[in-house]
């Protein structure tokens, strides 16, 4: 079944049984715009809401246009009863996804078929009663307007943490990705999230080793991130995708250099991370507790994404407790007190 037949497969079930050939249900891709909305729970403390599906981009390494269609999304009442069930079900924090969330609605120049934009449904789903947290899973930076920013900034539900991808610190090798912006938009939209909310955790996608890029490209990369108020990384190692424009690219960087720059930027990313815990100690925030004793200890995560833990304690799960953040541990996660017991764990 194809991308728009996979939502209708009850329909296509009750003929299985009539026929030993195997069947194909296919529309062309370009023609796929049927969404079917859908949410899934994780554990008792999160729940993954999806609300957007493919993109309209054409980023060179992608494959994603090839098998997904085009964008489209779920509509807004359609979301709100989803969230409104999710938290009906006792869950806590809700996280928003899609693959090109920021394009959800009327899309990234209005004119899609939908009512609403990205803005109107965060400004929705924060008027929903019982749900405790929102937040966004990834969204591109040149779809990451001003408006959402400020609206986060003082927000009941949406908590201060953003992830962009950026891909490249090179301007060249972001127009070879066929990327929707260049750098300079990049730490426009860092500052504008750190000037609103000072403690927000941003994390950032890049992918190293894409053909062509050089070693001063690479470092060009590496020292823009390293500059950038960031708090960690998802580091990508190219790999060539069939159909893709990317993969016949000339100059195409060898495996083991390719693996020699992730290593550099995932222990970056570690540096990174520590420091964004470090400006965090001495903090109150607010930690919710997840579901699974992993050796012994129970881990939650803070509004803004600090990951904490605690020896095993069953009745924390599924609860919000105010914290102060007081060290950061062996294995780089962070101690605190209670605030309301004032017991160190």
């Amino acid at each position: 079944l194809g991308a728009t037949e996979k939502f209708k497969i009850g329909d296509y079930v009750n003929d299985l049984s009539k026929n030993e050939i195997g069947e194909i249900h296919s529309c062309e891709i370009n023609e796929a715009d049927f969404y079917v909305g859908s949410y899934a729970i994780g554990d008792r403390t999160r729940a993954f809401l999806k609300v957007q599906e493919a993109c309209d981009y054409k980023c060179t390494f992608c494959t994603i246009p090839l098998a997904r269609g085009i964008s489209r999304s779920d509509t807004l009442n359609n979301v709100l009863k989803n969230a409104k069930d999710i938290s009906d079900k006792g869950i806590k924090e809700i996280v928003l996804t899609g693959v090109n969330i920021g394009d959800f609605g009327k899309g990234e120049f209005g004119d899609k078929k939908h009512e609403h934009t990205f803005l109107d449904l965060v400004k929705a789903l924060d008027r929903v009663e019982g749900i405790h947290r929102l937040r966004i899973s990834s969204i591109e930076p040149n779809l990451l307007k001003n408006e959402t920013i400020a609206f986060v900034s003082k927000s009941n539900s949406f908590v201060p943490h953003f992830h962009m991808p950026l891909q490249s610190g090179s301007d060249e090798i972001l127009k070879q990705m066929k990327r929707r912006y260049l750098r300079g938009l990049y730490v426009d939209r860092v500052k504008k999230i750190k000037e609103t909310m000072p403690h927000a955790c941003i994390g950032v996608d890049v992918i190293v080793g894409f053909p062509g890029e050089s070693n001063a490209q690479f470092l060009e990369t590496y020292h823009f991130l390293n500059e950038l108020d960031i708090s960690y990384l998802h580091v990508f190692t190219y790999s060539e995708r069939d159909n893709t424009p990317a993969a016949l690219l000339a100059d195409p960087v060898p495996q083991n250099i390719r693996k020699k720059r992730s290593k550099m930027l995932r222990a970056l990313s570690i540096k990174k991370r520590r420091a964004f815990y470090e400006k965090q100690l001495g903090r109150t925030r607010t930690v919710l507790f997840e579901g699974e004793n992993k050796g012994g200890y129970i881990y939650g995560f803070t509004e803004n994404y600090v990951k904490v833990k605690c020896p095993w304690d069953p009745s924390l799960i599924n609860t919000l407790h105010s914290v102060k953040l007081t060290e950061i541990d062996i294995d780089g996660l962070v101690r605190f007190e209670f605030v309301e017991q004032g017991i160190t764990v």
